[in-house]
């Protein structure tokens, strides 16, 4: 278990922008090691809380350990942080200061071969964060039509060769089933050039991980969920590692952002509007050469962070 002590993503800039009131509520929803609690909980006094929600129990069960100290300033919730704003009515919560999301899988979780993550290992291609959920990624490959599989390698891989890869899947499937990670990357290799063979399986395989966890929808619903979680001056900071999910945070703090809307006709009237965010970072603030260093897996994280108005 001590592989989940890996430093955490970002973790001077989440504290910096959080810029956490040592009295205030908190939520982190991707609990993972509990490094970034850890930061938070250390600036929050005996009468602020945090609220660590995680899918996979073992990130649980190890922050629990790790984050001992701080008993009686942490709550755990094993669960999907798209399920925030029921977990925290039935906690009796009706507004919080700050809601962290770090959407990168755990070291954990890519490194344990069973959890059937990595295209590196031989193991059964399951995949998923909360392993009490019955769909996995042998599901998804073994049962999934080639026109859904060519949609989600599409959609959630954009991978330009989707629909030959989901064929050479079809075709496989009709001799046998496809049960390791390993007989997936195979098919894959097969059905793609070598100089892009590394990034084409990085592609598919996150495309059967967001599927398989409901990546995109549950990110969604969280985001929009924060509106009527956050205070006024409440902070929400998001850290993302794919261009999907960063599109759909930046997406989501423009919209909210706005006090106009154009009606997109010149003789109809603009619409006005509150805005309900402010957006703190009109860049995403990216890790340093000495943190990617430190920990390579944070070389493609985005963080961005917006405030309640």
């Amino acid at each position: 278990m001590d592989i989940f002590y890996h430093t955490p993503v970002l973790v001077d800039a989440v504290t910096r922008y959080l810029s956490v009131n040592p009295d205030g509520i908190y939520v982190d929803g991707t609990l993972g090691g509990g490094g970034h609690a850890e930061s938070i909980l250390t600036n929050i006094s005996p009468k602020g809380k945090l609220i660590g929600f995680d899918m996979d129990i073992e990130a649980i069960t190890f922050s629990k350990t790790r984050l001992g100290k701080y008993k009686d300033k942490i709550l755990f919730i094993h669960g999907n942080f798209s399920n925030i704003k029921q977990h925290l009515n039935n906690l009796g919560v009706d507004s919080i200061d700050g809601l962290l999301l770090d959407l990168g899988l755990s070291s954990h979780q890519i490194d344990d071969a069973l959890r059937g993550f990595s295209f590196r290992e031989g193991n059964r291609i399951d995949m998923r964060m909360d392993r009490e959920q019955q769909i996995d990624g042998w599901k998804v490959i073994n049962t999934y039509d080639q026109n859904r599989l060519t949609d989600i390698f599409w959609k959630f891989g954009e991978e330009r060769n989707s629909r030959r890869i989901a064929k050479h899947i079809i075709e496989r499937r009709d001799k046998r089933q496809i049960e390791s990670t390993e007989d997936l990357a195979e098919i894959i290799s097969s059905s793609t050039g070598k100089q892009y063979l590394n990034k084409t399986l990085a592609r598919i395989f996150q495309a059967v991980r967001i599927e398989v966890n409901n990546e995109l929808e549950n990110l969604r619903k969280a985001l929009k969920d924060s509106i009527e979680l956050l205070r006024t001056g409440g902070k929400i900071a998001v850290i993302s590692y794919h261009s999907l999910e960063d599109r759909i945070v930046k997406d989501f703090f423009k919209e909210e952002s706005r006090s106009v809307i154009s009606s997109g006709n010149k003789y109809i009237p603009d619409i006005q509007r509150n805005a309900l965010l402010k957006v703190l970072t009109k860049k995403p603030i990216i890790p340093s050469e000495e943190e990617i260093v430190v920990n390579p897996r944070a070389r493609s994280a985005k963080l961005r962070v917006a405030e309640r108005l």
